[in-house]
């Protein structure tokens, strides 16, 4: 390849992050271009990971840090990641406690909501067959 190709495509995509000559993104228009730009880049992720990588650190930086995430952050604060997405998942199926069998009764299921009980590797497998996601995501 060409360097100078080379160079002026790394000056082009630079200024589209400008953030990173600044230390890191420090505002919440900066955040939201950075998530627009994650989402643009995740079409051909292969080809675009590295840069994907990177605003991606950056943005976890900025949420780690900006006082508009505190109070998540706090709220989340040693929740265990198989329960953070247990959570997420019947936030977004609109699921209660009684539609979750793969936990067990409803009992179970508000105990390890709660952190009173932790899921098993049987519950891990049968929650990512049926909402058909990696069981990684619970680990």
């Amino acid at each position: 390849m060409n360097l100078q190709k080379l160079s002026d495509s790394i000056n082009s995509a630079m200024s589209e992050i400008s953030f990173f000559a600044s230390g890191g993104i420090h505002s919440a228009d900066e955040h939201e271009h950075a998530l627009s730009m994650i989402d643009e880049l995740s079409e051909d992720y292969e080809r675009n990971e590295y840069l994907i990588d990177l605003i991606a650190s950056a943005v976890q930086e900025y949420e780690n840090n900006a006082p508009e995430f505190a109070e998540f952050n706090s709220r989340v604060e040693g929740v265990e990641p198989c329960v953070a997405m247990l959570k997420v998942l019947v936030d977004q199926h609109n699921l209660t406690t009684s539609d979750l069998p793969e936990i067990g009764g409803k009992s179970m299921v508000s105990q390890v909501l709660t952190g009173k009980k932790q899921m098993t590797r049987k519950h891990i497998e049968r929650l990512a067959q049926r909402f058909n996601v990696s069981p990684a995501l619970f680990f």
